[in-house]
């Protein structure tokens, strides 16, 4: 005869003072807006596996979107010479990173047949269509004007865009603050036309080998400069966990929206965002 097992006893909520009634104030759910939240997940298939994908791609937007409230604010600080709080925001972000890299990790657990039951009713759509992506490549400074022609259409969502791309990054702001510090930046680099990408100067390379010589001297600076690399290290973990993710799920097909796939991701990851600060690492 098998032994009963106990069933353990709940929570005493008796002496809590635990409010029951929200008919006339706000709730958890409303606040939130779980109804309107919960109710954006609509898959166009029967496949399990499309809940997943829509539910990852949907949350990773909300953690982009949380990157460009803080990045945005630190560009601010920086321009304000307020590094402290700059400081606090890009650490921040750093940790919001760690949960989009490990988004990668859940989505590969869908089959290439998995995906393939529902792939075909994406039609178009492609992640390469985030404006919140593009903006957060921009602010951190990886310009291309000629990506932005995809929000065309929306011309509310192409205003934020353009925005973003004719701003100064976050890496154009501290060379500015280089410079307001004392530190031989070249002019042409803090009055330049922030829509093309930036281009490696050597003279900035000894800028900041002056800056990691007397690290105790110019500490914030120092402290700015690994935070900038932290950013872009987290970014193109990123990526490189994007491209094996589809790699390993679609192989080498032409993504949704058009890109070659796995090659086009994998140019991406060439790209550099501070050279500089990669360079002066070989002339320590």
């Amino acid at each position: 005869m098998r032994k009963k097992v106990p069933t353990p006893p709940a929570v005493d909520l008796t002496d809590e003072n635990v409010h029951w009634d929200f008919s006339k104030t706000m709730s958890y759910a409303d606040y939130l807006q779980l109804p309107l939240l919960l109710s954006a997940q609509k898959p166009l298939t029967d496949r399990h596996d499309e809940m997943l994908f829509i539910t990852i791609h949907q949350a990773s937007e909300l953690w982009i979107k949380l990157c460009l409230h803080e990045i945005g604010a630190a560009i601010a600080a920086i321009a304000a010479d307020d590094l402290g709080a700059a400081f606090k925001m890009m650490a921040r972000t750093a940790r919001i990173q760690v949960n989009l890299i490990q988004s990668w990790e859940i989505l590969s657990t869908m089959t290439p047949f998995d995906y393939a039951g529902f792939r075909d009713s994406l039609g178009k759509s492609s992640g390469f269509q985030s404006f919140q992506y593009r903006m957060l490549e921009f602010k951190l400074g990886n310009k291309n004007r000629e990506a932005t022609r995809v929000f065309a259409a929306s011309p509310e969502i192409a205003a934020a865009v353009n925005a973003a791309l004719n701003a100064p990054s976050i890496y154009d702001e501290a060379l500015r603050l280089l410079a307001r510090r004392g530190f031989a930046v070249p002019p042409e680099k803090l009055s330049r036309d922030f829509s093309q990408s930036y281009g490696a100067d050597a003279r900035v390379t000894q800028v900041w080998r002056e800056v990691y010589r007397d690290v105790e001297t110019h500490w914030d600076m120092y402290e700015l400069a690994e935070k900038l690399v932290d950013l872009e290290y987290r970014f193109h973990l990123w990526r490189f966990s994007h491209m094996k993710t589809v790699e390993r799920i679609i192989g080498h097909k032409p993504g949704t929206g058009g890109t070659s796939g796995v090659p086009y991701l994998k140019k991406a990851l060439d790209l550099t965002f501070y050279p500089e600060l990669w360079a002066v690492r070989t002339e320590i």
